[in-house]
């Protein structure tokens, strides 16, 4: 029986794979981008006259200039938003994006040495801290993608129902899904038209029971941790289903995570004002085909 209990008792402690950690194959391209100037900058490990060798390089090849920021661990974009303290004294913050950009001319030349200086890359390069920095970068990259575990965890998620999802359909015939269900693609692979009450709403997945002709709706999303956005998340989904329901159309959010203990109340109040709040353990024990025989 699905109970609220049933529910709250069996939360995912995680839901994280190997492959959450780093994305390498992004990092890989991303490498991949700037590689040619990667390698002419290993030019200078190890010079003698490293300053002049820098000024030499950068102003040969003046397109290496815009890869520096990544040495120091640092996006080209995110130095329009960063202004930066050089002058000790003065102590004013100015925007130097520029002199990764425009055309070199001796006050660039300047700054540029200072930013060679005061990074601390001068030394990495002259001490053969590194010995290429391809590999240097492929490091950083890593680094850069830890941001981004966090988008990751939905994606994980999705993968999670999306297997299921493919599973259920293989063992029953009549039954189809899309990922990424947009009002276009269920109108497109479904012929299906149903309303939406926002331009930039996307359901998670879409699964039609071909022989009925019966369309449900599944949002699925994790969370390790608490916070207030899920006060407001359940009752998001709570709206969404009466949306829904106006259509004919049938609401399946599956939710996991034990960050729903901060939060049972709430929780409660969507699972007992929707038809179908479930959690993986649910779907594992085959409540989508007690729902879809409904």
């Amino acid at each position: 029986m699905n109970t609220f209990n049933n529910l709250k008792s069996t939360f995912q402690d995680s839901i994280f794979t190997w492959d959450y950690f780093t994305d390498f194959e992004k990092v890989k391209t991303n490498v991949k981008k700037i590689e040619k100037e990667l390698n002419l900058l290993n030019y200078l490990i190890g010079k003698e006259n490293i300053e002049q060798e820098f000024l030499s390089l950068v102003e040969e090849y003046p397109k290496v200039r815009k890869i520096l920021p990544i040495l120091i661990a640092i996006r080209d974009d995110k130095l329009s938003c960063m202004p930066i303290i050089t002058d000790m004294e003065t102590l004013i913050p100015e925007n130097k994006k520029y002199i990764f950009n425009d055309a070199i001319d001796e006050n660039i030349k300047n700054e540029l040495l200072i930013f060679f200086r005061e990074t601390g890359l001068k030394d990495l390069f002259e001490n053969k801290a590194v010995k290429n920095l391809v590999d240097y970068c492929v490091g950083v990259e890593v680094g850069f993608d830890t941001n981004a575990r966090k988008n990751r965890t939905g994606t994980l998620m999705e993968n999670l129902v999306g297997k299921y999802l493919e599973n259920f359909c293989l063992e029953n015939q009549n039954f189809t899904f899309i990922d990424q269900a947009t009002q276009k693609r269920i109108k497109q692979f479904f012929n299906y038209d149903i309303e939406i009450d926002k331009n930039s709403r996307r359901f998670d997945f879409a699964l039609l029971d071909k022989v009925q002709n019966k369309l449900y709706l599944i949002e699925v999303n994790y969370y390790s941790g608490g916070g207030s956005k899920l006060k407001a998340t359940a009752g998001e989904y709570k709206y969404l289903n009466d949306f829904l329901k106006a259509q004919n159309l049938t609401l399946i959010w599956i939710t996991d995570g034990t960050g729903w203990n901060t939060a049972l109340n709430p929780l409660e109040e969507t699972f007992n004002h929707n038809d179908y709040v479930i959690n993986l353990e649910m779907l594992k024990n085959g409540i989508l085909e007690e729902i879809c025989n409904k």
